[in-house]
Parts: C-alpha cells; structure tokens; sequence
C-alpha cells in the first residue's frame, strides 16, 4: 500500500473529504466560469455575435451528452478502482484502468464519426437560418472531430482521483481551463496576429484547452499515480469489467444527459407563459450552476472515499463519509443560498436585465434558491448510491428531480399561470417542490441501503 492509500485508509474522513474535495470544487467552479467567458466572448464578435450564441446554445445539448458519457464512464472505473484498492487488489485495479482507457478511446471513435456524418444534420433539425447552422456545423464539428481530449481526461482524471490525487487531477482541469480563457480571445478575434475564425475560434480553444487537460492528467499519472500500473494487456477489453463499470457508470450518465433534457422541456413549458420566462430561468441557471458545479465538486470527493472504504470494509468510516459529505455539501449550498437571497439584485444586473425580465429574474432567484440546501442532499446522496455501488439508486435520484417531480408539476402551474399571469411564481416553485420531494425518495433508498454500514468497524 503506498502512501496516499495509507492516507485513504488512515486519515480522518472529515479532513481527507477536506482535502481532496476543495481541489475539486475549485476545479468545477472554473469550468462554469469558463463555459460563461466562452458565451460572453462569442457574443461580443463585431459580426454575427447573436447568430453565434444561438449557434453555440444549439450545439449545447451534444455537448453535454460527450461530457456526460465520458463523466459516467470514468465514475463507474472510479468506484471500481478505489474499491480494488481499499481491497489491496491491485491486480484488479490496473485491469480496470486499462479497460477504461480502452473506453475513453471508443468514446472519442463515436464522436469522431457523429461529428463527421451527424453534426450538420444535428443542427440543421433545430433551425432554418442558413447563417446559425453554418455556424453551429462548423463550431460542434470541430468539438467532435477533436474530443479526445475531452474523453481521455475524463478518464485519467478519475484514476487519479481514485487513488486520492485530486490535487493532480485539479491542476489539470484548470490548465485546460486557463488555456481556453486564453486562447479565445485570440482565435475568435484574431489577435496577436493570428487570422479571426470566429466561431470556428471558439471551437479550436475548447478542444485545445481539453487536451492540454488530457495531457497534464497523463503526465501526473505516470508519475504520481504508483498505486496503478497499466500494462499492454490490462488495456484488453474484459466484458465483465466492462459491465462492473457501466453497472455504476451508466446511470450517472444518464443522470448527466437528464439536464438537457429538464432544460429543454422546461424552455418549451416556460415558453407557453412568456417568452420573458424562458430569458429569466435561462439566465438563473447560468448564475445557479456556480453552486450545482461546487456541489458535483464535493460529490466527486464523496464517491472515491466511500468506495475504497467500502473495499477496506471499515463500517465506521462509511458512516463518517455520509455524514460529512452530507455536511459540507450543506454548507457550500446554504452559503449559495443566503449569497443568492441578498445579492439577487446585483446579480440580475450582470447580464443587463431590466424591466419586467429583470423582475422576473430577481423572482427566480428568491423561490428556487430555497431548493438549493434539498438539492444538495440530493447531489450528496447521489455520490454515496454511486459508492457503493447503487447505481440505480443515484439514477433514482436524478430522475426524480430532473424529471419526475418537475414536468408534471410545470404543466400543471403553468396553467394556472396562463390563466392569471401574476400567478407566474408558481413556476419557480417546481424547482424547490421537487428537489424536497426527491431528497425524501433519497432518505427512503438510503434507509435499505444503510443496513450494510451499521454495526463496528471491519464487521
């Protein structure tokens, strides 16, 4: 066992979920920040920059899609291998993390061949301005064509943070993430000599950024990461690996392809309202996802610690990881929430609201803030359910509250809300309905599920 095992199987849960969690919060953090510098420079073009936004907001929900199955993938290897470690099997353990690369590189072939023969028809299915899904072909294109970068760190980062390395696993997110605030300026208008390609730009520092990630991952890896040791033949494709991974992996992919869908749906029902609502709730989640992508920081600090402790056995340090993950995912989203409450106004200005959408926008910030501590129970319990290996539990979770609790209850309040316009409040009042309704499907999964943690340690 080397040293950062030690300290995985040693160091008090509440420091180590300190430690490696913090990392990981500011990692996420600046990936929300980035992804609003991308939109902000895009939008800011001397020529067809509102053609450009639409043409990037089209491109979002694919987007989404190759992150979500590159997350999920790496989350199932993570469980397993910080589960083989805390079991000493590192046989087991390297075997795994050579059919994750294995994955991440069938990953890259799927979208390198949808960004070849899909990407045009993709965007052509959503618009009828010529200029939009030029624009749009062009920018996914390039993102697909490119993204292995995107599919090879998602899998090398989850090996270092497996075996406790979220430090590494950080220092390469936010490389990549400078490098894309860097580099979008340049290509997008042309500076310092080079030619403007515009959205095209746009595209090329994100894939670049990506593999800068993808390339400090693998560095730290190979000489950090000793307690996994990949050989030629580990990186053979083993069926039953394959399925132990997706076991734990496919439903936090699709837990992640869920938001597009929620967003989606949630726009056409907004849109029914007013054109005004669509705007406020858009603008919401840019501002509410600071907090959701801190929550997902420490949920990802939650998962490989709970899984190697569940591979040592040790009941009383499970125990401790639920209850501080539970707390300090408390913590991040009550601040939020009190941040939210009191800076609502200020916060509405950023993005030059006024009038009746600034209104409307200031109303969504106060109801649906409310949710965010119901939220953040639900995001803990998730990575818990994902430890040990309770997929469809954390599957459970997100489609509750992503799904379940929240297009009934819009449809309905969005009659009413028709019918009397002042009335229009209710729609901000599905978000917090459903995520205490989800956090009591939670308590109820984790009260089965719980049995296997009580008594003494290593019992």
């Amino acid at each position: 066992m080397d040293n950062k095992n030690e300290k995985m199987a040693a160091l008090p849960v509440k420091k180590l979920m300190l430690s490696m969690g913090i990392p990981m919060i500011i990692s996420m953090v600046l990936q929300a920040v980035y992804n609003i510098v991308d939109s902000a420079f895009v939008s800011n073009m001397a020529q067809g920059g509102e053609e450009a936004l639409n043409a990037l907001t089209l491109a979002f929900p694919m987007q989404i899609l190759m992150v979500a199955v590159g997350i999920g993938t790496g989350v199932g290897a993570n469980v397993l291998i910080a589960k083989s470690l805390g079991q000493n099997d590192g046989r087991t353990a390297n075997k795994t993390a050579g059919n994750a690369i294995f994955l991440g590189f069938a990953i890259y072939i799927i979208f390198l061949l949808f960004g070849i023969f899909g990407a045009g028809i993709y965007i052509d299915s959503q618009t009828d301005n010529a200029v939009i899904s030029r624009m749009g072909t062009e920018y996914l294109s390039i993102c697909c064509v490119l993204s292995f970068g995107m599919s090879m760190f998602a899998i090398f980062e989850k090996m270092l943070q497996a075996a406790g390395h979220s430090l590494c696993s950080t220092i390469a997110q936010i490389l990549g993430a400078v490098t894309n605030i860097v580099l979008d300026p340049i290509l997008i208008y042309g500076l310092l000599g080079c030619p403007e390609m515009g959205v095209k730009g746009a595209a090329y520092a994100t894939v670049i950024g990506q593999i800068v990630s993808f390339a400090a991952a693998l560095i730290f890896h190979i000489k950090f990461n000793k307690s996994i040791r990949i050989k030629p033949q580990d990186i053979k494709p083993s069926p039953k690996i394959i399925g132990a991974v997706y076991s734990v992996g496919l439903p936090a992919i699709i837990s992640q392809a869920l938001i597009s869908i929620m967003t989606y749906g949630m726009n056409l029902i907004l849109n029914g309202v007013g054109e005004n609502m669509v705007t406020a709730y858009g603008l919401y989640y840019k501002i509410q996802q600071f907090l959701l992508f801190a929550a997902f920081g420490m949920r990802d600090a939650i998962t490989p610690i709970t899984a190697f402790s569940c591979g040592m056995g040790d009941k009383s340090r499970i125990r401790d990881c639920v209850k501080f993950g539970h707390l300090f995912t408390a913590i991040i989203m009550l601040a939020g929430c009190l941040a939210l409450e009191i800076f609502a106004v200020p916060f509405s200005e950023i993005f030059g609201l006024s009038g009746e959408t600034q209104s409307l926008c200031i109303s969504a910030i106060h109801i649906i803030s409310v949710g965010l501590v119901f939220a953040g129970v639900n995001i803990a319990f998730q990575g818990i359910f994902q430890a040990v290996g309770s997929g469809m539990g954390s599957l459970a979770v997100s489609v509750c509250r992503q799904l379940l609790f929240v297009f009934p209850t819009a449809i309905v309040f969005a009659g009413i809300a028709k019918a009397n316009y002042e009335m229009n409040w209710l729609l901000w009042a599905v978000f917090p309905i459903a995520e205490f309704l989800t956090a009591a499907v939670a308590l109820l999964i984790f009260a089965k599920i719980s049995v296997r943690f009580r008594g003494t340690a290593n019992a």
